[in-house]
């Protein structure tokens, strides 16, 4: 019995470290064929520096994103083509923000969230994990949180994990 308290107060340990030790989100899951809103939590800054940005990669298949105005932090936006047309509340989108960038300062000792909404289409799996690349850069380095499992690879088994939430499909009646 003891053993087992020991092991899973080191799980515990373990898993809070690796929370506390990149970009996550808050939401666990997106529904596709629905608009999501993303809250990017940064828990820490670079090597002891502040955080001066946060850089997101918006997927394929999220169209239509739109970034939330932070106070105090500058916000650009960067678009590009899509890889297919996509149909939104009846026109056709070939372009749209690819990605996102908040530039301000973010002391090393403080937390923060950083906001977006994005139109989840159906080109993206249902029951898989939808990673979505972040960058939060400093004055003189960066955390890249950009890798992507491969398939049936842990996530937790990389050095920079991408960030991702669980896209599942919407309940009977749900949704606009």
């Amino acid at each position: 019995m003891k053993l087992l308290m020991t092991a899973a107060a080191a799980l515990t340990l373990s898993l809070a470290t690796q929370a506390a030790a990149h970009a996550t989100f808050a939401e666990t899951q997106v529904v596709q064929g629905e608009t999501a809103r993303l809250t990017i939590r940064i828990g820490h800054g670079c090597e002891g520096e502040a955080t001066q940005r946060v850089r997101v990669q918006v997927p394929e298949g999220l169209i239509a994103a739109q970034p939330m105005v932070h106070a105090g932090w500058e916000l650009e936006t960067v678009t590009g083509a899509y890889a297919q047309p996509y149909e939104y509340y009846g026109r056709t989108l070939t372009e749209g923000v690819r990605e996102i960038v908040w530039s301000g300062e973010l002391p090393n000792a403080h937390y923060d969230e950083f906001v977006f909404r994005a139109r989840v289409t159906d080109t993206v799996p249902l029951d898989q994990m939808l990673y979505i690349p972040v960058v939060q850069e400093c004055a003189n380095g960066a955390e890249r949180w950009i890798e992507i499992p491969a398939e049936g690879q842990d996530a937790h088994d990389l050095e920079g994990p991408a960030p991702g939430v669980m896209v599942v499909a919407p309940s009977a009646g749900h949704g606009h």
